[in-house]
């Protein structure tokens, strides 16, 4: 193997590529990696019918033009052994060292465990990928250029691969690189997938391009010498690169925008590389001078780098062809970050480079996804929250201590608790922004700065998951709301079944472990606690599972000696028991319950309409009474005719805050020119607490008339 005839012309072309950067022992390692990856693929072919093993070549080939390390180059050339070749990890090890293993490992699909849909694989094995990738970041680039080479070859696959493959690539893997700041290989991945996910749309964009090509080159070149000679009269050294929109970049403008092509195409890019960051500043200005700025396109990427460590100034400028022009303006090293990003870090390896900070903030993100993934139910949940933060339009906002936190935009002051840590949004009541209260759900903008309120009686209600737009805030949100919820199921589902046992004068401690067993073991319940959440949520009932327990008990007894004891209910029960949204019951109602298969034990006013289709079915019926102390607030809807002038809605409302209640939501049912009928949805302590309500109502002189509404 050690003469050159014995290598294809891909693999020499790889070698004399290495030569250029690394050491010849390193060049070895890669050339020995090759070896015994041709031997492992010997015999295999890819859909196209050349040998497999040129496709990993070509991905170390790509990883090479980066300047990747060797270990990178020797795990791309072997990245598929362990899953398509008889070598394992402990081989690959053994005989190029742990790095390269690992490097492998991580890159390895999981395709060899069996999953119940496509869908659940591929979300298990992204979620693999991104933690192996929180380990080293080289996974992802070598993924990445696994990527890339295999949409280059998509002809040869059958057109519904190659669109699900496609949508597949615009939907995780151009924006992952896009969030690492790889912006060549994220265009390039862009295109691909837009040509084999829309093939028609793709060859309609391109064929415009084409056919207003020339009269484009020449606005570029006029403009570009305008620049180069005003920068150039600044004594500025610089480089300027004219610029064309990529096809996918114009059909999603088109589309996000609702434009025409010509709309699109009439905008015209270049970028300026200067030497240091005072020189980026002075090129800016006389680009100014130049031509006149669109106002508010100013944009310091410089001072405020985005999330994935990208530096650049942007401005807009009119020129003289009646067309805006895009400029950036960037030193040498920021423009190898902008197109490399975290990769950038093993090309230059001096700490005070500006790309160690693209690499840190890499690490920072995904760090921020390990986070994300230990608190989502499942892979697929966990692939939607990841996708959430793929498509970042990120805002900068401040602590009261002047760090700054990013945050996507949209986002809001409960989004900013979770970031600064899980705890403070658990427990977050009330948000100061800019030294003004306002409600957690508030978006945040720009430059301002936030502080937040906790409570240490606060928990996280289902209602704040409408509130937030961060990964990390909505996968903390719901993995509180399960564990509460399965711990409230579980103590609902064990009443249920005491009570049903009292009734035959019995109880699970009457019940002999050995029979408990066996039930369960016949039921296929792995434990008591997963019998008791089915009974809570209207599975199983549990008068029936007491017969079966306790079946000799209640022949014992006569009727009237069967003991029953209605289901306390204090307002604390959590997601375990839920309040009908059809009649709003509240403490101090007459009221019910109703098992409903998949909702559990939902409460019913006796006066609701649907009580009388619940006692057909006696078997679902619970007794319930309140407790003696409630706690919490409860639902409860109030119709409102009222005076049809202005300021009637702002009297009520002052009228209903009068008495201690929050409004929920309002609703205008009908109007006429004299009156309004409204509809309040407001939240009380009980009875006596609404009944105070609707006498301060009664006095406002705007009121007609107010009813309690199902």
């Amino acid at each position: 193997m050690s003469s050159e005839a014995a290598f294809p012309e891909a693999v020499l072309e790889l070698r004399d590529l290495l030569n250029t950067y690394l050491d010849p022992d390193k060049v070895a390692v890669v050339l020995n990696a090759y070896k015994v990856g041709a031997e492992a693929h010997e015999g295999q072919t890819r859909k196209s019918g050349e040998a497999y093993i040129l496709h990993p070549v070509e991905v170390a080939g790509i990883l090479a033009r980066m300047r990747m390390d060797y270990a990178s180059i020797a795990a791309a050339i072997l990245h598929d052994t362990l899953e398509d070749t008889h070598l394992d990890k402990y081989q690959l090890s053994r005989q190029f060292g742990a790095e390269i293993a690992d490097l492998v490992d991580g890159v390895t699909k999981l395709d060899k465990i069996k999953f119940r849909t496509r869908q659940e694989a591929d979300a298990e094995s992204f979620r693999k990928l991104l933690l192996a990738m929180s380990e080293d970041l080289r996974v992802i680039f070598i993924k990445l250029a696994d990527r890339m080479h295999n949409m280059r070859t998509l002809d040869s696959m059958e057109p519904d691969s190659r669109r699900r493959i496609a949508r597949e690539t615009l939907s995780i893997y151009a924006p992952i690189a896009d969030r690492l700041g790889m912006n060549s290989i994220k265009s390039e991945l862009e295109d691909l997938g837009f040509k084999n996910l829309h093939p028609w749309r793709y060859q309609v964009v391109v064929k415009e391009v084409e056919s207003i090509a020339g009269d484009r080159q020449v606005i570029i070149d006029s403009i570009t010498q305008d620049l180069k000679k005003r920068l150039d009269e600044s004594g500025l050294p610089h480089r300027i690169i004219g610029r064309e929109k990529t096809p996918y970049s114009i059909y999603m403008k088109m589309q996000n925008q609702n434009l025409s092509f010509s709309d699109v195409t009439d905008v015209y890019g270049f970028r300026v590389i200067t030497y240091s960051e005072p020189h980026c500043y002075q090129a800016l200005g006389a680009a100014h001078n130049l031509y006149r700025p669109k106002q508010g396109s100013f944009k310091d990427y410089i001072a405020l780098p985005k999330p994935n460590g990208y530096q650049s100034l942007h401005t807009v400028l009119y020129s003289p062809y009646n067309v805006p022009v895009e400029i950036q303006i960037r030193t040498e090293e920021m423009d190898i970050v902008a197109e490399q990003g975290a990769a950038a870090h093993w090309l230059y390896k001096s700490s005070d480079s500006k790309n160690v900070s693209a690499a840190v903030r890499a690490r920072q993100w995904l760090m921020r996804l390990v986070d994300i993934q230990k608190h989502s139910g499942d892979s697929l949940e966990f692939l939607e929250d990841a996708k959430s933060d793929l498509f970042p339009d990120d805002i900068f906002v401040f602590t009261p201590k002047g760090k700054i936190i990013s945050l996507r935009r949209g986002a809001s002051a409960l989004d900013f608790a979770y970031a600064i840590h899980t705890q403070v949004g658990d427990r977050a009541v009330t948000a100061i922004v800019d030294k003004h209260p306002v409600p957690l759900g508030t978006p945040l903008a720009n430059g301002q700065t936030i502080k937040i309120e906790t409570d240490s009686q606060v928990q996280p209600v289902t209602e704040w998951l409408q509130i937030v737009a961060t990964a990390k805030a909505r996968a903390a949100i719901r993995h509180h709301l399960k564990s509460l919820g399965a711990e409230d199921t579980v103590s609902l589902g064990n009443q249920l079944l005491e009570k049903a046992l009292l009734a035959r004068n019995s109880s699970l401690e009457d019940v002999s472990p050995r029979k408990l067993r066996k039930y369960l073991k016949k039921n296929r319940y792995p434990g008591i606690e997963e019998l008791f959440t089915d009974l809570a949520l209207g599975q199983q009932l549990a008068n029936l599972v007491a017969a079966t327990l306790a079946p000799d008990k209640l022949r014992r007894l006569n009727s009237k000696d069967i003991v029953t004891e209605a289901l306390t209910v204090a307002g604390s029960e959590g997601s375990a028991l839920s309040f009908a949204s059809c009649c709003h019951p509240i403490p101090g109602d007459p009221v019910m319950a109703y098992l409903s298969a998949g909702k559990g034990v939902v409460l019913h006013r006796l006066e609701c309409n649907n009580v009388s289709e619940f006692l057909k079915h006696p078997d679902r019926c619970v007794d319930v009474k309140w407790a003696a102390i409630t706690t919490g607030t409860f639902e409860v809807a109030l119709t409102i005719l009222a005076r049809h002038i202005s300021g009637v809605l702002a009297s009520i409302s002052a009228s209903i805050g009068d008495a201690g209640a929050n409004i929920e939501k309002v609703q205008q049912s009908e109007t006429n020119p004299d009156t309004a009928t409204l509809l309040f949805h407001i939240l009380v302590k009980d009875r006596d607490h609404m009944a105070k309500v609707i006498r301060r109502l009664r006095r406002n002189g705007n009121v007609l008339r107010v009813t309690r509404s199902t």
